[in-house]
């Protein structure tokens, strides 16, 4: 990608004027001048997301995130950018915060959703200046929305009472409790309970406000779990395509598939089949193609994600992705409907590629860093998306296909913040590691990098496991904050990670504490021979499969000087027992809990077993509300730690999952983390943290 002149949009320059301008950003400081990022520096950056193309080409809607420490929360509010004259300005402030911007056909209102009335429903707004008007008001609120093609309705998906009179209902008419009864197994998800209640499709007529729920069944719809934007409607609004798990026991299933519908409900029929997970229809502008997204295996939710074509005429399903071993996570349709831009994770990158249709024949768009969430241009010329780095948040781009303007920087809302702070680019390295593969990771320099000194290191090991470190600004598990405090990151991308081809994806199931571990190691080796690595101070911390890994070394290697274990799985059986996903320790350890081969090597890959080793100091994070991971693996471990006289700490968050999400807990998450850091690689640092 080329380096666009810098720009920004002020919002000091918002409160000035009716709109902003987007202004030349701060002159670099000099690097000498530059200073390492703080906690609450990292917490006052802004994130830029969603962005959405008026009809006419002449603007772009997009909403800006901010961490608000005072209410405890991350605050959304839309923006809409003039791409004609470069003026933006914020649309939305108030109560609550808004999110999904999406035009009407006209081009001159947005519905949006907000919470500014006390649950999340839509609401409109003209662009040229106004206030809101409040378009659902549904019991349970609104978790996504759909305009229909005539702008006389919407499309909302929203949970309902299901059924509408439980046993518990009956059991309890008179004296109510706060317990829950249920007889399915996806009694919850990620954080939240799923008992008594489904996720519907709805039409809300926006004349009189007459509700329909036009999926009235026991299941999700759209679907929960692996799907991704699971409802589409047809351009000719005479259809709509929806995606749902229709097996009896969806926790065990990863097959999701597409349905069809008519507007009112009406009609209703497959138009995937396969047993792997179908998802994320799109109409093609002239609605001759649905294009959606597939994995051919089932049970299996980390497969190569296939790019699809189904041809409405034929009947027919065809792949434009077939000879390429690379998952596409997202896409979207050309307005001529001859191609799509596709964004595919490959090596460390998250790349943009424009696919002919029929011919699937690609041409690179934008590569380097995460390139995301792309939107057309309506003339189809150019194309706006998302790009972040390990040393920049998400900001919108602009690219045009003649070649003949460079890519073109539309915001740069932390200019000011990021020009002051010394952050260091991620590096690539690689070695052979298991198997005699090759493996790669990330490497980041720490402020003020002398090539001279030895520096101690923060390993820092993947979630998934079937994932990937990439160069992103990520707003958990982020590089530079760790690089802040004066360490060397290192991340490797061991045996099980995406965007090396999906061999080396699949290698890690059923081989959780094999070969990941001896990749691990081996990247520590590689990091010795680094003149500026001291080799002596090397502490490690992830998070899930991450968390898994770190207590397993804990019972391998005594090679670290500390770790740091999030939300991490101790006992794979206990584990595998308490997940809410089913499919997930079906597939990694080859079956039920309840059949013998599984339990084999569940026993042969638990940390659980191997405690009897541990001696290396550790600090364990866990959140109540994590209902992928139960807390109860880090009780468990907690207690193991203790009663091995091991030096250990628990960090307890009972209002948070499977992450750490709100901005007061983000802040102390950083300071209790670091400081334990420290503590054992530079004890002669003073701790700073919260």
């Amino acid at each position: 990608m080329s380096n666009p002149t810098t720009l920004v949009f002020s919002r000091a320059a918002a409160a000035a004027v009716t709109a902003c301008a987007l202004l030349l950003g701060p002159a670099p400081a000099a690097a000498q001048d530059r200073r390492a990022m703080t906690v609450d520096d990292f917490l006052a950056l802004k994130i830029v997301g969603d962005p959405q193309v008026s009809p006419d080409g002449s603007a772009v809607a997009f909403t800006v995130t901010t961490p608000s420490l005072d209410e405890n929360r991350n605050v959304s509010r839309l923006w809409v950018l003039n791409l004609v004259d470069g003026n933006a300005r914020e649309l939305t402030g108030g109560p609550g915060s808004a999110q999904q911007p999406r035009w009407a056909r006209d081009g001159r209102t947005l519905a949006f959703l907000s919470t500014r009335s006390g649950t999340s429903q839509v609401w409109r707004i003209r662009i040229d200046g106004g206030e809101p008007s409040q378009l659902t008001n549904l019991a349970s609120g609104v978790n996504r929305f759909w305009w229909s093609p005539d702008t006389t309705a919407i499309f909302v998906a929203s949970d309902v009472k299901w059924p509408a009179e439980s046993e518990l209902d009956r059991r309890q008419k008179d004296y109510p409790t706060s317990a829950r009864l249920w007889t399915d197994l996806f009694y919850r998800h990620w954080n939240e309970w799923r008992a008594g209640v489904r996720q519907h499709l709805l039409r809300v007529e926006l004349a009189g406000g007459k509700v329909v729920d036009l999926t009235p069944q026991d299941r999700d719809t759209p679907t929960l779990a692996l799907g991704g934007e699971d409802v589409a409607v047809s351009p000719l609004g005479t259809e709509l395509a929806f995606v749902t798990n229709a097996e009896p026991t969806v926790a065990t299933s990863t097959n999701n598939d597409i349905f069809l519908i008519g507007p009112d409900g009406t009609g209703m029929v497959p138009m995937t089949e396969a047993k792997g997970n179908d998802h994320s229809p799109a109409y093609s502008p002239n609605a001759r193609w649905i294009a959606y997204l597939s994995m051919a295996t089932a049970g299996f939710e980390a497969d190569r994600q296939q790019l699809m074509l189904y041809d409405r005429a034929s009947g027919t399903h065809v792949s434009l992705t077939a000879d390429w071993d690379v998952s596409v996570s997202t896409f979207v349709w050309a307005p001529d409907s001859r191609s799509l831009v596709v964004a595919a994770e490959e090596r460390g990158d998250h790349n943009l590629y424009r696919l002919a249709i029929p011919t699937g024949q690609r041409t690179p768009v934008a590569r380097g860093g995460v390139n995301s969430a792309p939107q057309f241009l309506p003339r189809g010329d150019g194309l706006v998306y998302l790009n972040q780095t390990a040393t920049a948040p998400p900001e919108l781009f602009l690219v045009r296909f003649d070649g003949k303007q460079p890519v073109r920087a539309l915001t740069r809302v932390n200019a000011a913040v990021l020009a002051a702070l010394d952050l260091r680019p991620a590096t690539r390295f690689g070695f052979v590691g298991a198997q005699g593969d090759s493996v790669f990771g990330l490497l980041i320099r720490p402020p003020g990098f002398d090539s001279t000194v030895k520096y101690p290191v923060a390993y820092l090991i993947h979630g998934g496991p079937q994932s990937a470190w990439t160069d992103t600004w990520h707003l958990r598990w982020n590089y530079a904050m760790f690089a802040a405090r004066g360490y060397v990151v290192a991340a490797v991308n061991f045996h099980g990670s995406t965007g090396y081809g999906q061999k080396f994806t699949n290698s890690i199931s059923r081989h959780w504490g094999d070969l990941p571990f001896e990749d691990l190691m081996k990247g520590v080796q590689y990091l010795e021979r680094l003149p500026f690595v001291d080799g002596t101070r090397i502490g490690a911390a992830g998070a899930s499969y991450g968390g898994y890994m770190i207590y397993w070394m804990a019972g391998h290697t005594d090679r670290f000087k500390t770790l740091v274990a999030h939300d991490g799985i101790f006992n794979t059986e206990s584990m595998a027992g308490t997940t809410e996903e089913q499919w997930f320790p079906i597939w990694e350890f080859g079956g039920p809990l309840t059949s013998p081969e599984a339990r084999t090597l569940l026993a042969q890959w638990s940390p659980a077993n191997f405690v009897a080793q541990w001696k290396t100091p550790m600090l364990v994070v866990h959140g109540q509300q994590d209902f992928r991971v139960d807390v109860s693996e880090g009780y468990q471990a907690f207690t193991a730690l203790k009663l091995k006289g091991v030096p250990s700490k628990f960090l307890y968050f009972p209002d948070e999952g499977h992450f750490v999400l709100k901005p007061r807990n983000r802040r102390l998450w950083w300071g209790v983390v670091l400081d334990w850091l420290d503590q054992y690689l530079r004890p002669t640092t003073r701790n700073t943290g919260p």
